[in-house]
């Protein structure tokens, strides 16, 4: 198993140079998971920043060879749970097969004070 850290160069950089954003661990088969950190995006509604978050992901994934089909696991934050069906709303536009196993949380606070979502995913990559 080899396992790297990173933030890809094709996709939008962190907010801190104290993280990296995609955890890859490589088995010998030829697998791969992928642990992507929570992102948040720039917006004046949830709409808006839920969509950047899921552009940003998409960026991510694809530097590692995947996509949003490969995503098994996903956790969002939401500053406001009562606007669950607007995130709802965008987050169908971008996983539109079975949907994977999901966590939703409100929180008080995130990352940035002007956040109102951020999603962590991880991805499995069946070898190639």
């Amino acid at each position: 198993m080899q396992i790297s850290l990173d933030s890809p160069a094709s996709a939008p950089q962190p907010l801190s140079p104290y993280y990296s954003q995609v955890a890859r661990i490589e088995h010998p088969d030829g697998s791969v998971l992928l642990f992507v950190s929570g992102q948040i995006a720039e917006g004046a509604t949830l709409a808006e920043q839920t969509r950047g978050v899921f552009e940003t992901l998409t960026a991510l994934l694809k530097a590692h060879g995947a996509g949003l089909a490969d995503v098994v696991n996903i956790r969002t934050y939401l500053t406001d749970i009562s606007k669950l069906d607007e995130y709802g709303a965008v987050r169908r536009e971008f996983l539109t097969g079975t949907p994977p196993t999901s966590m939703t949380f409100e929180a008080a606070r995130l990352f940035r004070p002007e956040a109102l979502v951020e999603v962590e995913v991880v991805a499995a990559v069946p070898a190639r």
